[in-house]
């Protein structure tokens, strides 16, 4: 019988039964095996966390980790993974799930210095202070919630990451580029610029579209300054 491809797209749950798959001693079957073991994630979710957090620390390091729209809290704990000087995390998710529990668990049993620096925030956005030293990171915040994002993020002068997905031409800006390209690429591209009109340095990357299509992750980083390089200990693997 020939194999089915193990593809990390795929929205099935990893469980116990997918450990064997991650069977290496790299930063990332370490993690994988630890959300393995909390059998409360997609797969899909778990590729999508670490594309996105060891693109981001390569250009960010420090600063209080805000992970908005963060459900679980994976990318909040990979953050932290990556990059130790981050003291602590915050996800800003009102609709945090009950199961994120298990997850935080299952990561504080591989890494016991995570214990007590996550912190969920059950309330929307707009209701959570942000502060110039934060790192707002969002992945795949739909529509809309990844302009708010930007626009919290810039209003506060902090550091920012997003990963947009489900391009809504009702109610996102997609200017006058339709004439030329599609709406969804519109719609990033004047993001892009708007962060550039606000005094921040830019930095358009994608991540693997094996992972999802919806693949343009958009850095900023207030003043035009570069952030300090990673030192060896929290360069991604």
């Amino acid at each position: 019988m020939r194999a089915v491809p193990f593809s990390p797209s795929a929205k099935s749950r990893l469980t116990r039964h997918d450990l064997g798959r991650f069977p290496g001693d790299t930063l990332f079957h370490r993690l994988a095996r630890a959300v393995c073991e909390a059998e409360v994630l997609p797969r899909k979710e778990l590729y999508e966390a670490w594309e996105v957090a060891r693109r981001t620390r390569r250009l960010c390091r420090g600063g209080r980790v805000v992970d908005v729209a963060g459900g679980h809290g994976l990318l909040a704990y990979v953050m932290l993974v990556l990059d130790d000087t981050s003291r602590e995390a915050h996800v800003v998710d009102p609709s945090s799930p009950l199961s994120a529990q298990a997850l935080r668990t299952a990561l504080t049993r591989v890494w016991p210095r995570l214990a007590g620096r996550v912190h969920v925030q059950a309330e929307p956005l707009a209701a959570f202070t942000l502060a110039p030293d934060d790192l707002v990171v969002s992945s795949h915040a739909c529509g809309a919630l990844t302009d708010r994002v930007l626009a919290a993020a810039m209003a506060a002068r902090a550091r920012v990451a997003v990963l947009p997905c489900c391009h809504d031409a009702d109610t996102c800006d997609a200017g006058t580029l339709t004439g030329w390209v599609d709406v969804p690429l519109a719609i990033d591209l004047r993001r892009a610029g708007r962060l550039e009109l606000g005094g921040y340095r830019v930095w358009t990357q994608t991540i693997p579209a094996a992972i999802t299509p919806k693949n343009r992750l958009l850095i900023g980083v207030p003043g035009g300054a570069n952030s300090p390089a990673p030192s060896a200990s929290s360069r991604a693997e």
